[in-house]
């Protein structure tokens, strides 16, 4: 699930506050929790204290004129509770205290078998009393250990006070602690404290979203300069902010430079043809390295593409166990080797492509040592050669539009300055006159700006090059693209990979490409459709694709689309494509298409991946000129 940014940082503060409001909220809980169990054992303790006080003189009982034996314990514990429940005083504290302090469930003596002495039911007097945990132990647990405690099922703890006769053990006092009514006096100050958390959530979530919306103001302005740049408007309007230098400054400064960046075509076009210069002489080739039993024990990484196996499959398995009679690669391979005849640049079709297969027999002094198998793409040397072509169809283009911009920008201004004095000369001319001028005017301010563009698009290109995410990249340009999208009816989705697609570019110029390429997609859906961004990596290259559902590229312009001003369009430039062409080999990729007239165009485009990509004799940072 995918949310706005104004949404998750609403989510951020809001989850912030949360978590600050619940931990104090519990640290507070956890301290009157903790007072209020210290008070209760105090006051557990402190009627403990009047109960041993009250029946101090029955355990103190002369019993020398009572004709009881000393010696007799059953006879003493008798006197002794005798005494004890024929006190009105102490039976009346007793009362007292479980009606006045409703905490205090019970309160009894007990001797030291646990059987009550004096008890505040009369009932369960003379009746031995079940053991109860100590309240103490409660007072030492932990503030969760004791809210757990509280708000769970009832119980009675004891408080208790050691008697002792004569310096001996006699028994001792039990005060019952009832946990439901401390529950109850905390009730009032916990449901404060829930209330007041509760509001300072409420009241955190519309701060958020009042600062979300201020905070994220700029982007937005920034957003629409971008719409307006992507639909290849000339964005004359000032920047908001001129000079500023933070983050939102920065933006808007690249933005501003992504707008000049078509630049010169003669050096890209040159830098092209050393790009596939390059690409000719480093083509990976599939290499199978074999012994004189025929094991296989070397294989390169591209070896992979056409074998359809991978290397850890190959190596150390014979020729037999890894190709098959049934494919044409397999048979060619396997009646070499039983023919002990070895082949040169044999072109065969496997897997619908057209593959180059050369064997070499490696022998010495007529012994067999092993055989060199090697693989190459044989559509790569055509393809290359026909963006050779494509190049040198371009690099002329920009040469003529180059000097035509440069030759035709004179005449306009010198009609301009006429015109004007013109104007000026002839104040009082009719209307439908004035009308014509006007038009003039307009139409040759019009074709000013076309000349510019020309100019502006044969400037030379600064390459800043970063450590970039390509699926981050297409997020952005998914979103991007997205208003556009809506107006149409088409709906933009991604299909990205969960790991990162790294490459080093200059992410500015990549992402307007891209961009281009797919407002190209939305714009041939009139009628809705999906735009699908997906990128992948595969074998060192890192490959996005743009598919759209329009009505295709008719065959008979395919080797145009790439083509400075060309344009099936009605209200289209022709630049876009040939300027998403441009930063691709600028970045030593390619940018090639697959259409199906009627149900849709892709556009495959393919970097070198990080650790793959343009080496250069530079500093870090430092930009390169193409």
């Amino acid at each position: 699930m995918h949310f706005r940014l104004k949404t998750k940082l609403v989510i951020a503060i809001t989850a912030m506050v949360v978590a600050l409001v619940t931990a104090l909220s519990y640290v507070y809980v956890a301290q009157l929790v903790r007072e209020r169990v210290a008070d209760a054992y105090k006051n557990g303790d402190f009627v403990a204290h009047q109960v041993f006080n009250g029946a101090r003189e029955a355990l103190e009982l002369d019993l020398s004129d009572r004709h009881i034996d000393p010696d007799n314990p059953e006879e003493v514990r008798q006197a002794v509770q005798d005494s004890l429940q024929s006190d009105p005083g102490l039976n009346n504290l007793l009362q007292s205290i479980v009606g006045y302090q409703l905490e205090i469930y019970d309160a009894a003596i007990v001797d030291t078998n646990g059987v009550a002495m004096l008890h505040t039911e009369a009932l369960l007097q003379n009746k031995p009393m079940a053991a109860r945990p100590e309240f103490d132990a409660v007072r030492k647990l932990n503030a969760w250990r004791q809210i757990k405690l509280l708000y769970g099922p009832q119980k009675v703890f004891d408080v208790t006070l050691p008697l002792t006769r004569g310096g001996k053990p006699f028994g001792k006092v039990r005060i019952g602690i009832q946990t439901i009514f401390l529950q109850h006096d905390l009730k009032p100050q916990l449901n404060r404290t829930f209330e007041f958390a509760g509001l300072s959530i409420f009241i955190s979530f519309l701060l958020a979203a009042a600062l979300s919306n201020f905070a994220l103001r700029p982007l937005e302005a920034i957003s629409r300069r971008l719409d307006r740049l992507s639909a290849g408007e000339v964005d004359n309007a000032p920047e908001t902010s001129p000079g500023r230098q933070d983050e939102v400054g920065v933006v808007t400064s690249k933005i501003n430079r992504l707008g000049r960046q078509m630049r010169d075509v003669q050096e890209v076009f040159s830098a092209l043809k050393e790009n596939l210069d390059q690409i000719m002489g480093n083509l990976q080739d599939g290499l199978m390295l074999f012994t004189h039993d025929e094991r296989i024990v070397l294989v390169s990484a591209s070896a992979e593409r056409f074998v359809g196996r991978m290397r850890a499959d190959i190596l150390g398995k014979s020729v037999r166990e890894v190709f098959t009679p049934e494919t044409r690669l397999g048979r060619l391979v396997l009646d070499c080797f039983e023919l002990h005849q070895g082949v040169t640049a044999r072109e065969i079709e496997a897997d619908a492509k057209r593959v180059q297969v050369s064997l070499d027999f490696i022998e010495e002094h007529g012994q067999k040592i092993g055989a060199l198998l090697t693989m190459r793409d044989a559509e790569s040397v055509r393809r290359i050669e026909d963006e050779i072509e494509l190049s040198r169809r371009l690099a002329a283009i920009g040469r003529l539009t180059s000097g035509v911009a440069h030759e035709v920008r004179n005449p306009i201004n010198a009609i301009m300055v006429h015109l004007q004095i013109m104007r000026e000369k002839t104040q009082d001319i009719d209307p439908d006159s004035r009308r014509h001028m006007d038009v003039i005017g307009s139409e040759m301010q019009r074709l000013g700006r076309v000349v510019q563009t020309l100019l502006d698009f044969t400037k030379p290109v600064e390459l800043r090059l970063v450590d970039t995410d390509l699926r981050r990249l297409t997020e952005e340009v998914a979103m991007l693209a997205a208003p556009e999208a809506a107006r149409q009816g088409v709906i933009v989705q991604t299909d990205l990979p969960d790991g990162p697609l790294p490459v080093k570019v200059d992410a500015d110029l990549v992402k307007q490409a891209v961009l281009n390429i797919a407002n190209n997609g939305i714009q041939a859906m009139p009628n809705g459709g999906t735009l699908t961004l997906a990128g992948r990596r595969d074998d060192g290259i890192v490959q996005i694709d743009i598919s759209d559902q329009g009505g295709g590229i008719p065959p008979e312009v395919g080797e145009k689309v790439f083509n400075l001003y060309f344009t099936t369009k009605k209200s289209g430039t022709g630049i876009g494509l040939a300027m998403s062409y441009r930063v691709m080999q600028l970045h030593n990729g390619n940018v090639t298409f697959d259409s199906r007239p009627g149900e849709g165009t892709t556009f495959h485009l393919r970097f070198p991946a990080q650790e793959q990509a343009r080496p250069a004799a530079r500093r870090e940072g430092e930009p390169v000129r193409a």
